[in-house]
């Protein structure tokens, strides 16, 4: 999205107008965007402030705080992940496997959680878990805990499963991870509203993409119960390699697709014994 010029004053500031200005300054989804902006803000100042923000390429979820993710409202703050709908795959695969396998007392880890958006879908889709999550950022563990906490989930700190309670180690049903998979060349190619406001830990996978894909693959089976899953996003591109990562790291590998979601993921499940 580009920046835009000069707004009206707020008084003069209607949905027409304002899904105009946000069309002109690029926005694919203007309209829908200047209900929202009209819905949640608490008066003329406050929505012109808005709008001003949005010409200017602020992400829409950092303006008014939240994200809309597998039916929830995410609670997001400058400079954290926001949830991408793809990311909704991750819910669904970790929902289908634990209704098949059992959930009733099931240990599931959001890694690399950024707002937690991941681990709050999974419980809001199945009852009965051990909700955990971790990631290296402060802030982004902050926002975790407003998320996650009043659905009963834990949030720690940490690089990867140094962040995770040793107690954790061989009892993960689940382990659920959207970690950075953009190669660092092509994250110059992304866009502003990405690149230019979210951190770029949470962006930059390395020179292919895959090097926390492949830290994540080499601890996973320390942690996984006999028979858990690991479920991480990739894209289309990149599926190929992850894949190879995780079979290499002695998991039993399938790559998932939705069009639906325009999502892919590559599901690892642990040996029996």
């Amino acid at each position: 999205m580009e920046e835009g010029g000069a707004i009206p004053t707020p008084e003069v500031l209607s949905g027409e107008g304002i899904a105009s200005m946000l069309r002109g300054a690029g926005c694919v989804f203007a309209e829908d965007e200047a209900r929202l902006l009209l819905a949640e803000a608490s008066g003329p100042a406050e929505l012109a402030d808005y709008v001003r923000q949005r010409l200017a390429g602020i992400p829409l979820e950092y303006i008014v705080g939240w994200a809309d993710f597998a039916g929830r409202r995410i609670s997001v703050v400058p400079g954290v992940f926001v949830p991408r709908r793809r990311t909704g795959l991750l819910v669904q695969e970790a929902a289908d496997f634990l209704a098949a396998r059992g959930a009733a007392g099931a240990v599931v880890v959001d890694l690399c959680c950024g707002s937690g958006a991941v681990g709050v879908g999974i419980a809001a889709k199945v009852r009965g878990i051990e909700l955990h999550a971790a990631d290296i950022d402060q802030v982004a563990v902050d926002c975790a805990r407003r998320n996650m906490e009043p659905l009963g989930g834990q949030v720690h700190q940490g690089d990867l499963f140094e962040a995770l309670p040793p107690e954790l180690r061989g009892r993960v049903r689940v382990l659920a991870v959207n970690a950075p998979y953009v190669p660092t060349a092509a994250i110059a190619t992304m866009p502003p509203e990405a690149r230019l406001h979210e951190t770029l830990a949470c962006l930059d996978g390395g020179a292919d993409g895959l090097d926390v894909h492949r830290r994540v693959a080499a601890g996973a089976l320390d942690w996984l119960e006999p028979g858990g899953r690991l479920i991480m996003e990739t894209s289309g591109r990149q599926a190929a390699g992850t894949a190879s990562i995780l079979a290499a790291a002695g998991l039993a590998v399938r790559t998932v697709r939705s069009a639906e979601v325009d999502g892919t993921a590559v599901a690892g499940t642990a040996p029996l014994a």
